[in-house]
């Protein structure tokens, strides 16, 4: 199993995959049958998480030929993403912790806790299944999601390993690696996020869901919540659409969303376009490179720099890196009066919006571009999923998705 890092790719697979996603995806999503045979899920969160495919162009597809009855479950995980992104969005202390936490974590092991680390990002724990989803991440930056639950639960539970390295560990090593859907999906699984609840592996599921292939031995029993990350914030406000600038706009692409095509951007005068050639760093720790997750970014970002090149009729530069230094000497080569870019959702990437905003200068300004999937969905993730399931079908009506 390879990824594409193109558009091109991303819609390739989306078509392969619609006729599969309405019961039969309902049916067998749960169902781990390795690397070989991922003809059960659809495998397109590397494409989704920078969007060179966007969420609404997946829903629809599959709408147009399923009805939301039918395809509500996998409707539902498109939205999780979605949830994750906007709960986030609504407490950004909360990513502000877990970054601030890892480098700590790992300083802080035991000499046999960091022999344990050490054996668990390696696969060499004996622990069947989980050591094959350890290498696996590492070789393909893919996993099923039911794996990467248990997984986690393991790290937790069973390795008593702090939940931050093992997020981390997935950050650096996923394709759809997202600071949003990981970080709360390993929280949630040490029960910091539903406060108290947790995710506890059993080697009876992971036989059944695995259809056989793994049986592993001596899990944790129980699963007792983690309580080191301070209470939850209370959720703040969701950010608004910003007003469209004028004058020469340069159009400044990230690795958090690369379809300019479908920004709302009309009325702009687009004169030039801009990408890093590289993603942000997305961890702390001592030797957070990841040759194959860099290769995707880099590669996707040319990617969505070429089309929008094409798109707008402009000219496509490439920049080393997201600076002030390096934004200030390409808006002076094409004149520009104003730089708008992809609204940036929290994380290394936003991060790095808001310090570039903080150091251009006045006569420079950096619009961000918030698309209304974002801006109709967030609003609604101030508590739960489940109440955030409920709206569904109206944000779906309101962005008139589906029959």
């Amino acid at each position: 199993m390879t990824f594409e890092p193109t558009r091109e790719a991303g819609l390739a697979r989306l078509a392969e995959f619609v006729p599969r996603a309405g019961r039969a995806y309902a049916a067998e999503r749960n169902t781990d049958r390795g690397p070989g045979d991922r003809s059960n899920v659809s495998t397109l969160s590397p494409w989704v998480r920078h969007r060179l495919v966007t969420e609404r162009e997946v829903v629809e597809a599959v709408l147009q030929r399923h009805s939301l009855d039918a395809a509500g479950k996998f409707v539902q995980e498109v939205y999780w993403r979605t949830y994750w992104k906007g709960w986030l969005e609504l407490r950004p202390s909360v990513w502000a912790r877990y970054s601030a936490s890892v480098a700590p974590a790992l300083d802080s092991l035991s000499a046999a806790d960091r022999a344990t680390y050490d054996d668990a990002i390696a696969g060499r724990t004996g622990i069947e299944g989980f050591d094959d989803w350890a290498r696996e991440l590492v070789e393909l930056g893919y996993l099923h999601n039911h794996a990467r639950m248990w997984f986690a639960s393991i790290w937790i539970f069973t390795l008593r390993l702090p939940w931050q390295l093992g997020a981390d560990f997935f950050l650096r090593h996923l394709l759809d690696g997202d600071p949003a859907s990981n970080t709360l999906s390993w929280r949630w699984v040490a029960g910091l996020q539903t406060v108290g609840k947790t995710y506890l592996a059993t080697t009876q599921n992971i036989e059944f869901a695995t259809e056989g292939r793994f049986s592993p031995r001596g899990l944790a029993e129980s699963a007792p919540a983690v309580d080191d990350d301070g209470p939850i914030p209370a959720p703040g406000p969701a950010p608004r659409p910003e007003p469209l600038p004028r004058g020469r706009v340069g159009l400044l692409l990230h690795e958090d969303d690369l379809h300019s095509e479908s920004l709302e951007l009309a009325g702009l005068e687009v004169v030039a376009v801009a990408s890093p050639t590289a993603g942000e760093p997305r961890s702390p720790a001592a030797d957070p490179a990841n040759a194959l997750v860099a290769g995707f970014t880099a590669a996707a970002l040319a990617d969505g720099r070429a089309r929008a090149g094409a798109h707008f009729g402009a000219d496509a530069s490439a920049l080393d890196r997201l600076t002030a230094s390096a934004i200030r000497d390409w808006a002076s080569s094409y004149d520009l009066t104003a730089i708008v870019t992809p609204y940036g959702p929290v994380g290394p990437v936003r991060d790095r919006l808001d310090q570039l905003e903080r150091e251009l200068s006045d006569d420079l300004t950096l619009t961000r571009i918030l698309r209304p999937w974002d801006a109709l969905a967030w609003p609604h993730a101030t508590r739960g999923f489940f109440p955030f399931r409920e709206k569904i079908p109206a944000l779906l009506r309101e962005q008139q998705i589906g029959p």
